[in-house]
């Protein structure tokens, strides 16, 4: 059950009241974001809340079980505050949300109602709706190793022990044309192999979408140039002249990590683990059926 603060009791035991909604959301990148259903800003933790927003929420609402409690919050898009183009970048995917219950005359009067983050976000022509989830969202995370043919490490990280600093895995580019949305040539990666950075990680460092990273689908080496193609097309078009650092690609199979980045020692995955081909196979004339390793 939860207490609320003497004053605001004292308020909520007048009988008449003066409360609004506030919701409070952190991005990843630590900005933070003060919406209000109320008709005036209001201010309070180092945050001011914004009433022109248009952002509103459904009611919340809990269960007893630990199913994901969700709620629904919709908005109207702005060059100023929430844009499109920042939510399809994925500036707001899991962004924290508190929401608070405060009694405008006096902001000091106040609860913390819910903790959780952002979930699905579903945009209109002018206005999005944002899935707001409670802290149990966390619970449905899978936890532990995955027993599979190929590693689950991510490459570079404490576990793969890959040196992505050397220079025989990282390399710098300039975009020299633009072939298409996601696709591109460039200078400065002529010393690679053939396919060096495909399944790597592309950073931009400047140009539009500096500051961002993106998947590589494939590199291929040309005439004069490289061209490099991503999996996906970055928000913010890409142009002549942008730069990027970009690291050498893993695609989890042993046979990759031993010979590509001397690296077998630190392998996690489990390549002799026996396929579905196996667990479906039967016995057929011809078989050796000795009892040795088929």
């Amino acid at each position: 059950m939860k207490t609320l603060p003497t004053g605001l009791q004292s308020h909520l035991d007048s009988g008449t009241t003066t409360l609004a909604w506030c919701w409070r959301l952190t991005r990843a990148d630590r900005k933070v974001f003060g919406f209000t259903d109320h008709d005036l800003p209001l201010a309070f933790d180092g945050t001011t809340f914004e009433p022109e927003s248009g952002f509103t929420a459904s009611e919340i609402r809990s269960g007893s079980d630990l199913s994901v409690d969700a709620q629904d919050a919709e908005g109207v898009l702005t060059s100023t505050t929430i844009t499109e183009t920042d939510i399809l970048d994925g500036r707001w995917d899991n962004a924290s949300v508190e929401i608070w219950r405060v009694n405008w005359q006096d902001t000091s009067q106040r609860v913390l109602m819910r903790r959780g983050a952002i979930g699905q976000v579903r945009r209109g022509r002018v206005q999005f709706v944002a899935e707001m989830r409670s802290l149990a969202h966390a619970l449905n995370q899978t936890v532990g190793r995955t027993f599979q043919a190929t590693c689950d490490a991510v490459l570079g990280d404490a576990r793969c022990g890959v040196d992505l600093t050397d220079p025989a895995y990282v390399g710098s580019g300039t975009v020299v044309t633009v072939t298409g949305d996601r696709s591109f040539t460039v200078s400065g990666l002529s010393a690679f192999a053939d396919g060096w950075f495909a399944l790597g990680t592309l950073s931009w460092t400047g140009g539009a979408n500096a500051g961002r990273k993106a998947e590589v689908l494939s590199d291929a080496v040309g005439t004069t140039d490289v061209i490099v193609t991503l999996l996906e097309a970055p928000v913010r078009a890409i142009a002549v002249g942008d730069t990027f650092n970009i690291t050498a690609g893993c695609d989890k199979r042993f046979e990759t990590c031993r010979d590509k980045f001397a690296n077998a020692v630190n392998f996690r995955g489990f390549p002799h683990i026996p396929g579905q081909d196996t667990v479906i196979r039967y016995a057929a004339k011809g078989d050796s059926n000795t009892g040795t390793v088929l």
